[in-house]
């Protein structure tokens, strides 16, 4: 099976497109401190690795199987990404900046289960009401279209925290209440 071109260009880009899916998979769930399930997936990850390299590697006089192996990387690159935007682990922080200090802005919100944190704040134009946002990252375009919809012309501005710890957001969390509001929309 493996003396036919073709078999073996399919499975040195699979092969690839595995491992690198994996390493992708692998690093963002360090990155999360969830390094048992990284080293899990490590596992894995080599051993999908050793056996792609040993199949270029032990085949080098055919050009297409280094080709195989280089758009293999290339489209796990693609699909380790996609699987991540679909996981959405982790949490973002957004903050938000509206031209209209009313507080009906942050009541809205908070009605619909988010802790917000606000603030008045001066800009170039005037009054402005600032308000920090924490949301899992699985919500966050659902937060946007929210927060578009209250004001079209919000400044918002997001990012992920590293640690969280304490707060609203423990006990909302632990009761499972945001979670519960966010699926009713």
């Amino acid at each position: 099976m493996l003396d036919n071109a073709l078999v073996m260009i399919v499975i040195i880009l699979s092969v690839n497109v595995f491992y690198v899916s994996f390493s992708t998979m692998r690093v963002i769930l360090t990155l999360k401190g969830r390094r048992y399930i990284a080293a899990f997936i490590g596992m894995f990850e080599i051993t999908i690795y050793t056996l792609g390299l040993g199949l270029v590697l032990g085949n080098l006089d055919r050009i297409e199987n280094l080709v195989a192996y280089a758009l293999g990387y290339g489209i796990g690159v693609i699909v380790g990404s996609m699987i991540e935007e679909k996981l959405a682990l982790g949490y973002i922080t957004v903050n938000v900046i509206s031209a209209d200090p009313e507080l009906t802005f942050t009541k809205q919100l908070r009605d619909k289960g988010y802790g917000v944190t606000s603030s008045y704040a001066y800009g170039m134009d005037g009054d402005r009401l600032s308000m920090q946002i924490l949301t899992p990252r699985k919500y966050e375009l659902q937060l946007y279209e929210v927060i578009k919809n209250i004001d079209p012309k919000a400044f918002i501005i997001s990012y992920e925290p590293k640690q969280i710890h304490g707060g609203f957001w423990v006990k909302q969390v632990r009761k499972g209440r945001l979670f519960k509001n966010v699926k009713k929309q």
